[in-house]
């Protein structure tokens, strides 16, 4: 698998690609409050994004825990992977708008972005394979 960190904030255009890639219905994109970052993307890059789900909702209803609702990205691992995430803080609140992101963020932002497809995969495909 591989991870692309597309900084948006530092790039003069915006891709076609991404545009496609992003409203493209065939893909569904997956993370924890991901309303948020689907509507900055519209209201600051006028960018669509066809599919996004919040993994919390989905998570909530599966395990039919309520308090799902409101859990991280760490609470979520732990029950859907049954595995420990590691967020140190020094990487966590780290200035992210840096030109230049140093090798911790971009570890950070892959492994984010990982389990958060990770997790979407068997929430809504039902399979651990």
């Amino acid at each position: 698998m591989r991870c692309l960190i597309f900084q948006i904030l530092h790039s003069p255009i915006i891709p076609w690609s991404l545009c496609n890639f992003l409203r493209n219905p065939s893909y569904t994109f997956t993370g924890v409050g991901i309303d948020e970052d689907v509507k900055k993307l519209t209201e600051d890059y006028f960018l669509v994004v066809a599919t996004a789900v919040d993994l919390r909702l989905i998570a909530a209803k599966k395990y039919r825990v309520k308090e799902l609702k409101n859990a991280g990205l760490k609470q979520l691992t732990r029950k859907v992977l049954r595995k420990e995430m590691s967020k140190r803080k020094a990487v966590t609140m780290s200035n992210w708008d840096n030109r230049r992101l140093n090798p911790a963020q971009v570890q950070y932002a892959c492994i984010d972005a990982f389990l958060s497809f990770e997790i979407g995969r068997i929430l809504i495909l039902g399979n651990r394979n």
